[in-house]
């Protein structure tokens, strides 16, 4: 019989799913190559239509407000109060609403939630209908006074320009997610001239991961927007601030308080979003018609003061200049955060960036007020804790007002805010706006990194090394009968020759099945196993991989076999894997003190 043995073939060996690979630091492989390849050609479209995408808000403003066909930045401040002021917002959000129903329900809201579930739930397939709605949708809307920012629109729109040409090509789940964050970042990028704070976005908010196949892409079509934007939206800093950071000794702590003011701001406007959104949501009426009715309000804001209407960069390019006067940013930071959260609870298009921004630096230039210092710094710290506890990106949100200035020293004292400000929503808040908006579609996301136990741990540090096994002379009919033995204790077992050598498993419905048949009279178990591919695992492997072989052979326990001698040294079973997975818990939940006292008591 033991001539008759052949060398144990794994999934691994034969190429299948389960595929063992080579252990380093990163996962990576060659095809990164071909996805920086196609980042390059996803960057430099991304950059066009970010554009696009602002010539045309700059557009459709121009004929809405001017009657003129023009693609001038337009200050609404210029805009003389009139009916049209509210009436042109409604009838912007008729429009948008109209598209939403009969074209594409999915460019509703300000984007970033949308790429987000595309990412995780729809295998980062995105829809031709929203490249082509979502800018247009979002131009219609900020263009007709929606008070909104270009950056979730184009965060989506690049997204969907990288899940598209994704799918013109052979690529997994994975790959397509790096391509659309690529699209998505180099969008943002070309905007806002901030290539380093879009790589952090993706890496804080979009990719769910910290991986070189998905980084490095997603940084070259950054760099590929940069080296476009100054043909499309010249050079140096968005809003250059030439302030300087005098602060004594004790300013940091200024910088932290403020920041966890900014967070307290934060989470009142994310609360009172979702409060809003639901009496949206208690209306009579069909969601359609809701976007002009929050039009009505933003027109009303807008007679009240026409510079919360739009974009509003000229705003930020004052705060940060610190230009502007105390009682036009109190009236601002209002009107602004009224019309703001009925607009976007309303389901209109357009992004949230902008809008923080100018919330955020109207408050800390308010207090900056009081403060030492320039009022300015104070706008720029408010913007960076705002941004960073909204959004819970306080890494970006550092880096984007560095870029967004051209100001390093600012880098400490922003810093600061951001990482307060983060601190006091993630205490005080479950879910930020952009994942609560998820939640309520009854999908759930954790947003911490850590390192996977199942890649750490080898498998004969779980694995049983005391295996019970059946002979491979046994006779199958007796085997039958020995699973329906009371000192069974296992559904299957390995088949193993003299030589500890495993053939096969034999389970207690293989036993079922030979019970009572003829076709198994005189054979022994080697010869009805013997010719099944048996996957086995290696002392070395990580836990992961055997969980992966597992799952693509569809079983419960996996032999461990020497990889030079093929004699079976172990098994592993599900629920050593659990055993694994409790193991992890208890470090995170499992508090004892190793010193002092406390120890001592512990010991007792």
């Amino acid at each position: 019989m033991q001539d008759r043995a052949t060398p144990t073939r794994t999934a691994a060996q034969d190429g299948g799913p389960a595929a063992s690979r080579r252990l380093a630091d990163f996962t990576t492989d060659r095809r990164v190559l071909l996805l920086i390849a196609m980042a390059v050609v996803i960057g430099t479209a991304a950059s066009v239509a970010a554009f696009l995408l602002v010539e045309l808000i700059s557009l459709v403003s121009n004929l809405v407000w001017l009657g003129q066909f023009s693609t001038a930045p337009l200050h609404m401040d210029n805009v003389a109060r009139s009916p049209w002021m509210v009436l042109a917002p409604v009838a912007g959000g008729l429009v948008i609403g109209l598209m939403a129903r009969f074209g594409s329900e999915k460019i509703r809201g300000h984007g970033i939630p949308e790429a987000i579930e595309a990412i995780l739930i729809g295998g980062s397939l995105m829809s031709p209908k929203v490249a082509v709605l979502k800018p247009l949708s979002s131009a219609i809307s900020i263009g007709s006074g929606g008070p909104f920012g270009a950056e979730g629109p184009i965060i989506m729109t690049g997204g969907a320009i990288g899940s598209l040409f994704a799918q013109l090509f052979h690529l997994s789940a994975a790959e397509r997610k790096t391509l659309l964050v690529a699209g998505a970042s180099a969008g943002m990028a070309a905007i806002f001239g901030t290539p380093m704070a879009a790589v952090l976005l993706a890496v804080e908010l979009l990719l769910f991961e910290w991986k070189p196949r998905s980084f490095i892409p997603v940084a070259v079509a950054c760099m590929v927007s940069m080296a476009w934007r100054p043909l499309m939206f010249g050079t140096g800093p968005l809003f250059p601030a030439d302030v300087i950071v005098d602060l004594p000794w004790w300013g940091l702590l200024l910088c932290a308080a403020l920041g966890i003011l900014s967070g307290l701001q934060s989470g009142l406007l994310t609360n009172l979003l979702y409060k809003v959104e639901d009496l949206f949501e208690r209306l009579p009426i069909h969601w359609m018609w809701w976007p002009a009715l929050g039009g009505v309000v933003v027109g009303l804001g807008g007679l009240i003061e026409p510079r919360a209407l739009g974009v509003g960069y000229d705003v930020i390019a004052d705060l940060a200049a610190g230009d502007a006067a105390v009682q036009a940013i109190v009236a601002v930071l209002l009107v602004k955060a009224v019309i703001w959260l009925v607009a976007l609870s309303s389901g209109t298009s357009g992004g949230v960036l902008a809008p923080l921004l100018i919330l955020g630096g109207a408050l800390g230039y308010l207090v900056g007020q009081i403060l030492p210092g320039d009022p300015a710094l104070w706008a720029l710290l408010g913007m960076g804790g705002m941004m960073g506890g909204t959004m819970r990106a306080p890494l970006t949100s550092t880096l984007f007002i560095i870029e967004l200035t051209g100001n390093s020293t600012l880098l400490i004292p922003v810093f600061t805010a951001a990482v307060a400000a983060y601190g006091f929503t993630v205490l005080a808040l479950r879910r930020s706006i952009l994942t609560e908006k998820i939640a309520r579609r009854g999908r759930h996301l954790t947003r911490e990194y850590g390192t996977d136990p199942f890649e750490m741990t080898r498998a004969f540090e779980i694995m049983v090394k005391s295996v019970d096994t059946l002979p491979a002379a046994m006779p199958a009919d007796e085997a039958a009968a020995f699973f329906g033995r009371p000192e069974h204790a296992h559904r299957s077992y390995p088949v193993v020759l003299e030589n500890g050598v495993p053939v096969g498993m034999v389970s207690r419905a293989d036993a079922l099945r030979w019970q009572g048949g003829s076709d198994h009279a005189g054979q022994t178990l080697y010869d009805v196993v013997s010719d099944v591919s048996l996957t086995v695992a290696h002392p070395d492997d990580l836990v992961g991989r055997v969980t992966d072989l597992m799952i693509a052979a569809d079983l419960g326990r996996i032999p461990v076999v020497d990889p030079t001698t093929h004699v079976l040294v172990g098994l592993i079973a599900r629920k050593d894997i659990l055993r694994l997975r409790s193991a992890s818990l208890t470090e995170e939940s499992e508090r004892r003190a190793y010193l002092g006292r406390s120890a001592q008591a512990g010991r007792k």
